[in-house]
């Protein structure tokens, strides 16, 4: 669901601004946040399994009153899963920044140019290749 890939993509964005250690010296670091998602099969089954969830729930013939409910709870599930997906890429994150002396990490939608792109560190240490299916449009 598209909306869930922005909603992460800006939490990630959020986090990752303070990932290395204060005391490193170093360049700034940048991290495409869009890449991660687009081939961390991880994510991409939480989403599909959000998004599936989420059309159960519209189908039913129950109550829209309990749908209501429904929603609010599969709501508040995928938060934790957003949550433990952003600790998961900041974590990988502020390993490859102190690993690499790095002062400051930034998300690649965030910057116009410079920074020294860290994103595939980040992809190893997440388990990510470029093999793993894209998500679905």
């Amino acid at each position: 669901m598209k909306n869930y890939n922005s909603v992460l993509i800006i939490a990630l964005a959020a986090t990752l601004g303070g990932c290395a250690s204060q005391a490193a010296k170093g360049p700034v670091g940048i991290v495409d946040t869009a890449r991660l998602l687009q081939y961390w099969p991880q994510f991409q089954n939480d989403n599909n399994q959000f998004s599936v969830d989420m059309a159960a729930i519209d189908a039913s013939k129950a109550p829209e009153a309990q749908k209501s409910r429904e929603r609010i709870a599969l709501q508040i599930k995928y938060a934790r899963v957003q949550k433990d997906l952003t600790d998961q890429v900041r974590g990988a994150t502020a390993q490859v920044a102190h690993d690499k002396s790095l002062q400051l990490v930034l998300t690649r939608e965030f910057v116009g140019f410079g920074g020294t792109d860290i994103t595939p560190d980040v992809e190893k240490v997440l388990k990510i290749t470029e093999a793993s299916p894209s998500a679905s449009p």
